[in-house]
């Protein structure tokens, strides 16, 4: 191995000049970049330069805490999740029953629009269960005797007729619906103003508008709307619309089949009215015709 030997004399600065000389460039650089901002091209440069090493050097904790995160992460969204879902649960119950307390507070409202539109005292009824026999249609409502429902009254929905009240107990009263085989309500069509009475089939959502002429001026579409001549229903209430009419010319009346306009057996709660038309009672027979003839027999 070949040795150079050192040089004989020493050359250059002291270490003291040295630390002397750098001291001063030190301060003459901080001196230029607090006063004159020289030495910020050189600052970026140098942080651009150091960039990639600092992001080498991160890489690995980064990397961990992102491992860490995505752990707990879908830990909590698991519990969010199931939370969530038992929330749901245990809030639907209460939700159904929000619509259905909205549905029946919007239709208790159009009760009211009816009897104000009726301009007829009447009291909201709910209707508890339908009767026991299958071959009639009735409904029970709670309002009876201690409530002033007396049987013959209508009772109407948001839509129009549901039937009348056939029977009064002390807390409940029988309703029997149009479509009642032994129900029947005259009304008047609203086209053409011909009255006819319309009776129930015994069959949910069909009636028959009877003993109406084979030229009667019936279409299907007329409505049909309560004529009031028989005192128990007000007048001007819808019933029925036509739905079918069948002309033959070998008998005399035409079979005309109505659906009801009212929700029969949709609705819980119903508007009994307490409407009563005012009719002068029929004049008695005086007694002076018998004695009349009478006295002409004699004569």
């Amino acid at each position: 191995m070949e040795h150079t030997p050192p040089p004989f004399f020493k050359t250059g600065p002291t270490p003291l000049a040295r630390l002397l000389i750098f001291s001063a460039l030190s301060l003459v650089l901080l001196v230029a970049d607090a006063r004159f901002n020289y030495l910020s091209p050189l600052r970026q440069i140098a942080a651009l330069m150091v960039y990639p090493l600092q992001r080498v050097a991160a890489a690995p904790a980064g990397i961990a805490h992102r491992i860490g995160e995505f752990f707990v992460t879908h830990s909590s969204m698991r519990e969010e999740n199931t939370r969530l879902l038992q929330e749901k649960l245990s809030s639907a119950p209460d939700l159904q029953q929000l619509k259905a307390l909205q549905a029946e507070n919007r239709h208790l409202r159009e009760l009211l629009a009816t009897r104000e539109r009726v301009q007829a005292n009447g009291q909201a009824a709910e209707v508890l269960y339908a009767g026991r026999d299958p071959f009639s249609r009735k409904v029970i409502i709670d309002k009876g005797l201690n409530d002033d429902i007396k049987g013959g009254q209508a009772v109407v929905d948001a839509r129009g007729v549901i039937g009348q009240v056939t029977r009064v107990y002390l807390l409940l009263s029988e309703v029997t619906l149009v479509t009642d085989k032994g129900q029947a309500v005259p009304v008047q069509n609203l086209r053409s103003g011909l009255r006819g009475v319309v009776f129930g089939t015994g069959q949910d959502g069909v009636l028959d508008l009877r003993f109406m002429p084979v030229n009667a001026d019936v279409q299907n579409g007329d409505q049909l709307v309560t004529s009031g001549i028989d005192g128990t229903y007000p007048p001007g209430l819808p019933v029925a619309e036509v739905s079918n009419i069948e002309r033959n010319a070998a008998f005399m009346f035409a079979r005309i089949t109505c659906k009801p306009v009212a929700g029969v057996a949709a609705y819980p709660h119903v508007l009994v009215l307490g409407w009563k038309r005012d009719v002068p009672q029929a004049p008695e027979a005086t007694p002076e015709q018998p004695e009349k003839r009478r006295r002409g027999k004699r004569a």
